[in-house]
């Protein structure tokens, strides 16, 4: 399954120094504010330029590039406002259109934030976006690759550190949506109170986006875990299982705690729904829910994990090579089977506009289903002629489904160094040397005191 496909936002331009004051003496920061601006205009820019173009050729790399640039300066200007060396003329405005809210007709609308925190929550939004859809894009580009008979070892390795570099960005994003979630939203709140925002700008929302990525990247780990033992099972499919073949424990508990995150994340996601409306509330986009793409997308990669995770279930039974676990492996297959035909015939649910999407998930689905089939196949005929072990009802297996457990952690995110003011690399030097050059004056007073102070010889001041 492909991972999900955000919608990029759009900003408003905004200049900082109509509202930022540079308070020092010297007017240190009046150059980094133009900076800023630039920076800011730059981001604006990329992002309007990403929004025409095409899905296919969106350059998420320069995206992410010029959001590198921007954030150390608006880390700048926060931490010179906290430090007092600028200051604000009037609450800054910022502009941002939502793309996770919920809207007739698909329309992305326009808002308007105030504080800097605002600004700084929708930027690392838009980093983490950008960073997602980055490793699918890379994914995309590797195609089937271990299937694929004609591959050598070489290609093969190649291509699995390409899917790697995925899962990394993925877990980067995850770290960078549960900062936004955990500590920018949070700063935010002590600064003005809790204010109404939109869904992309909600702790929960956040938080069900920083499991949804770390999911995401522990299904392409599954598959960068599968990809020897796909290739030499490409060649003889279903039982028994290629020498090459990791444990099928790990594989089974690797599903099952995808399923515990895309589960969470939904739940988190569907808490926004089940709030009631505020009456009272100017902001258009105050009570939306969240768009019913990423719902959906929640649910079907729930689905198919658990199917997934009932198969290899089966799998593992059924190459115990314990007599008494016969039936019990024709029960966890047909299982995934029923699962995964109902996933088929409701086409996964997938939001109209993402044919190609739909088709690949359908195409993933279908094959599994085949090569569930195989297993239960073979598995079957192996309990009707030989062991003859009772099948166990679908509420006996339940109580026997392990935890799950991780194979890849999120990167914890902290912010880039501030370009200028309080913790940057530049007022660091300043310090030092301002330090320096008070030592070397009292080192030099010192010594001048020395010079001229009376002397303690013995004797001194007696007169003979």
């Amino acid at each position: 399954m492909s991972t999900y496909l955000y919608e990029l936002p759009t900003t408003g331009a905004i200049s900082f120094g109509d509202f930022c004051v540079d308070t020092t003496a010297s007017n240190a920061y009046a150059s980094h504010i133009a900076e800023a601006t630039q920076a800011r205009a730059n981001l604006r820019g990329v992002l309007k330029v990403t929004k025409r173009t095409g899905t296919d050729d969106k350059d998420y790399l320069r995206l992410i590039k010029v959001l590198d640039d921007y954030l150390p300066y608006l880390h700048g200007i926060m931490a010179c406002v906290v430090s007092g060396d600028i200051r604000l003329k009037s609450e800054p405005q910022f502009s941002w259109r939502t793309t996770l809210s919920a809207h007739l007709f698909h329309m992305s609308p326009r808002i308007t934030l105030a504080s800097l925190h605002a600004d700084l929550a929708s930027s690392l939004l838009t980093y983490a976006f950008a960073l997602s859809n980055f490793a699918r894009v890379t994914v995309e580009s590797l195609g089937s690759y271990e299937y694929d008979r004609a591959i050598s070892e070489i290609e093969r390795k190649a291509k699995d550190e390409k899917l790697n570099f995925a899962v990394t960005m993925l877990c980067r994003a995850s770290g960078i949506f549960t900062y936004v979630s955990e500590k920018v939203l949070l700063d935010w709140d002590k600064g003005e109170g809790a204010s109404v925002r939109p869904p992309d700008l909600r702790k929960e929302v956040n938080a069900a986006l920083a499991k949804m990525a770390l999911a995401d990247a522990q299904t392409l780990a599954i598959r960068k875990f599968l990809s020897k033992s796909a290739y030499d099972n490409a060649i003889s499919p279903g039982p028994p299982l290629p020498k090459s073949h990791p444990s099928i424990p790990l594989i089974f508990k690797f599903h099952l705690e995808c399923v515990s995150l895309y589960s969470s994340a939904r739940a988190l996601a569907m808490t926004l729904g089940s709030t009631r409306p505020s009456s009272s509330s100017s902001n258009p986009d105050s009570n939306a829910e969240v768009c019913v793409e990423l719902r959906r997308y929640l649910a079907d990669a729930s689905a198919f994990h658990t199917a997934l995770a009932h198969k290899w279930l089966g799998v593992d039974a059924g190459e115990s090579g314990v007599r008494e676990k016969g039936g019990e492996a024709v029960a966890w297959l047909l299982w995934a089977k029923k699962e995964l035909e109902d996933m088929k015939e409701s086409g996964l649910g997938i939001a109209v506009g993402r044919d190609r999407e739909k088709r690949g998930r359908k195409g993933r689905v279908a094959d599994e289903l085949e090569s569930v089939g195989v297993f239960l196949k073979h598995y079957k005929k192996i309990n009707d002629s030989l062991t003859f072990q009772p099948v166990p009802k679908q509420q006996d297996l339940q109580a026997r489904i392990p935890t799950g457990i991780l194979a890849v952690h999120a990167k914890p995110y902290t912010l880039p160094s501030p370009a200028f003011g309080p913790g940057s690399v530049e007022h660091a030097r300043l310090q030092t040397e301002t330090l320096t050059l008070e030592h070397d004056d009292s080192s030099g007073d010192e010594a001048l005191a020395s010079t001229t102070s009376p002397r303690t010889y013995a004797g001194a001041g007696s007169y003979f």
